[in-house]
């Protein structure tokens, strides 16, 4: 199986998302910067592997609303061993990849997508993978 690693949520004002989701679920957030995009990592728990935490939960994050991206919507963010062949799949199986798959430092090789009924999700070839 390739599991759900993240997940997104579009923002027009970063402040505001961030002081809800802070204040109301008490997530821990980090702005990332102009170099990562104005993205803001939702951190919802400490880890699956430290003793005591809830096991399966993920964390996410928040992307600023760019006007000439497709489907900005939630969505969640799938791992995959090998993001080449990822994409060849999802296009034989009638997806869409969105682009090209994009390096997103520390992180892994990134890229969007819309499945058979419209649904705007991403994979990603984790770096540690």
């Amino acid at each position: 199986m390739n599991p759900v690693v993240h997940f997104e949520l579009p923002y027009d004002d970063a402040n505001r998302i961030a002081e809800f989701y802070n204040t109301v679920f008490h997530w821990k957030l980090t702005f990332l910067g102009k170099e990562f995009g104005n993205y803001i990592l939702a951190t919802t728990a400490e880890t699956d592997a430290k003793p005591g935490t809830p096991a399966g939960a993920i964390n996410g994050g928040f992307f600023p609303v760019k006007p000439d991206w497709p489907a900005q919507y939630p969505s969640v963010v799938i791992g995959v061993k090998n993001i080449e062949e990822s994409i060849k799949t999802i296009n034989q199986h009638g997806g869409e990849v969105l682009g090209e798959p994009m390096l997103i430092p520390n992180f892994g090789l990134y890229v969007a997508f819309f499945d058979t009924e419209g649904n705007r999700n991403s994979i990603i070839q984790p770096t540690n993978m």
